[in-house]
């Protein structure tokens, strides 16, 4: 009888532990920092930054990370045919096999990842970031027969660099954080006794409106020196920015993308050689250009605000990082 029952006992403890173990899969944890991507190697060390600082943060946490723009994407794809030859310029293996978001998420699923927490390193809401915000409802709206098949518990995805709408975080906090993070350009600049202007990459189909209160934020924090910001698309325009540095006296320019990476915006349509790039439009205007061919995710400041905006968007989904 003795033996019978610690035979049950055994039984019983060890299903217990299975169903711990089951459960603790089902609620395994992940995050997705999902950037806009760059096919520049050189660039890539924006994006390694944010993700090293992810890691040290959450070191028992899996990390993942995707690029939003599908072009960018495809570049990758065909690389990845010959990954030596990236591997030698120390790309890592993550990037080189880069997937879209979907494919990401998918495979966190197959590999019992239920609670996610996408964190985008975009700079404001804009469409890259409403894609992600849709791709994020669209899985959490998944309902299934039987709940243990829901391909998640929860996705959460932390905001932009600037923020977004909304009450629960004021934009206007967030976007004062950014100007405090780049003090380092104000001071370059105040070095050449030049004005600070920045290209941001904007788009045709939200408001960009984020950048024109980034810019006073930054002129009403440092009112000694005078701060532009223009983008590639929508508004305000390269035009725009030319019409205000002709009123600020300035002779000397500091230019720099307003992006998370230096890639093709900042090394072709700000500081390339043709005849159309920010810089050789600036020089022809008479003004001594100081092209930084630097993304904004290398700063470490900057950086930071996407693993604080992470941190927000895991805790107000109840979601544990460790």
């Amino acid at each position: 009888m003795r033996k019978f029952l610690l035979f049950m006992l055994l039984i019983f403890f060890s299903g217990v532990c299975m169903a711990g173990m089951m459960a603790k899969k089902e609620n395994k944890t992940a995050i997705v920092i999902a950037s806009f991507g760059t096919t520049y190697p050189s660039g890539l060390k924006s994006i390694i930054n944010i993700l090293d600082m992810v890691r040290e943060e959450f070191p028992n946490t899996e990390l993942r990370v995707t690029f939003t723009s599908n072009i960018i994407r495809k570049k990758w794809q065909e690389r990845s045919k010959n990954p030596k030859k990236w591997l030698e310029q120390g790309v890592p293996t993550e990037i080189i096999n880069v997937k879209g978001i979907v494919a990401t998420l998918g495979q966190l699923s197959d590999e019992g990842y239920k609670n996610i927490v996408i964190q985008t390193t975009h700079i404001f809401h804009g469409e890259e970031f409403s894609d992600v915000l849709e791709y994020a409802r669209g899985l959490n709206s998944i309902k299934t027969i039987k709940e243990r098949w829901k391909p998640f518990n929860k996705i959460v995805v932390g905001r932009p660099a600037l923020g977004t709408y909304g009450d629960k975080y004021d934009y206007h906090e967030d976007i004062k954080e950014v100007v405090k993070a780049l003090r380092p350009d104000i001071e370059l600049a105040r070095k050449y006794d030049a004005a600070l202007v920045y290209m941001g990459h904007g788009n045709e189909y939200y408001s960009t409106g984020a950048y024109i209160e980034t810019e006073e934020m930054f002129n009403e924090m440092y009112p000694d020196m005078k701060t532009f910001i223009g983008v590639v698309e929508g508004y305000p325009s390269l035009e725009i920015v030319l019409k205000k540095l002709r009123q600020s006296g300035k002779k000397k320019v500091v230019l720099k993308p307003f992006m998370v990476v230096a890639g093709d915006h900042a090394s072709n349509d700000m500081a390339g050689d043709e005849p159309d790039s920010w810089k050789n439009i600036l020089q022809r205007e008479g003004y001594k250009v100081i092209p930084v061919i630097e993304g904004l995710g290398s700063n470490d400041a900057f950086a930071r605000i996407f693993v604080e905006h992470l941190k927000d968007a895991a805790r107000d989904g109840g979601i544990i990082l460790k």
